[in-house]
């Protein structure tokens, strides 16, 4: 079990874990829009002990004690934040698209792969100096991950780490995060 967390299944090694996410990613081709190859994690969301093995590979990668609260990027991140937040009984804070949040905000216009995009914060979400543990599903061009820790750092939040279940390497995302705390439990 892992110190400080909820964790009920055996803790698996790096590599049964990347092989346990590769057999449950679908790909989806011309989504969201033609010339894309969409990587579909939703079927190791829906499949129970799987996400829950990779919530506790997670937790394990950074230690429960290693964060106060977990932000999650929207909107397949809030789904993952809020297991890790519940596993080790943290706080989470939802990272938004542009006008979905009621009170002022901090916020941060980035590039994706396919577009634009704004991302937005409370501006009060962190107290100065928490230590924020950033999730989102997949780390393709950096751009929502590095407006994301901007974001956090904005607010005030210390980025203790960043982890994704998914990294396309051909897209460089790591390399956009340099000197950034990047965890993945798959690359391909």
């Amino acid at each position: 079990m892992i110190r400080g967390a909820r964790c009920r299944f055996p803790r698996r090694s790096p590599v049964e874990i990347a092989e346990l996410v590769a057999s449950k990613v679908l790909d989806v081709p011309d989504f969201p829009k033609p010339g894309i190859l969409f990587k579909d994690l939703m079927p190791l969301f829906a499949d129970g002990p799987a996400f829950a093995a990779a919530i506790d590979a997670v937790i394990a990668e950074h230690g429960a004690e290693s964060f106060d609260v977990v932000a999650g990027i929207e909107a397949r991140g809030f789904v993952i934040a809020a297991a890790v937040a519940y596993a080790t009984g943290k706080g989470v804070v939802p990272v938004r698209k542009a006008g979905k949040l009621p009170r002022a905000t901090v916020s941060a216009t980035y590039a994706l792969e396919y577009g634009e995009a704004t991302l937005e914060v409370h501006a009060d979400a962190f107290v100065a100096g928490e230590r924020v543990l950033v999730v989102d599903d997949v780390l393709a061009t950096g751009g929502t991950a590095a407006a994301t820790l901007s974001l956090v750092e904005r607010a005030g939040g210390t980025i203790s780490g960043f982890s994704v279940l998914l990294e396309l390497s051909g897209l460089a995302g790591r390399q956009n995060l340099a000197g950034r705390p990047v965890h993945a439990l798959l690359t391909v």
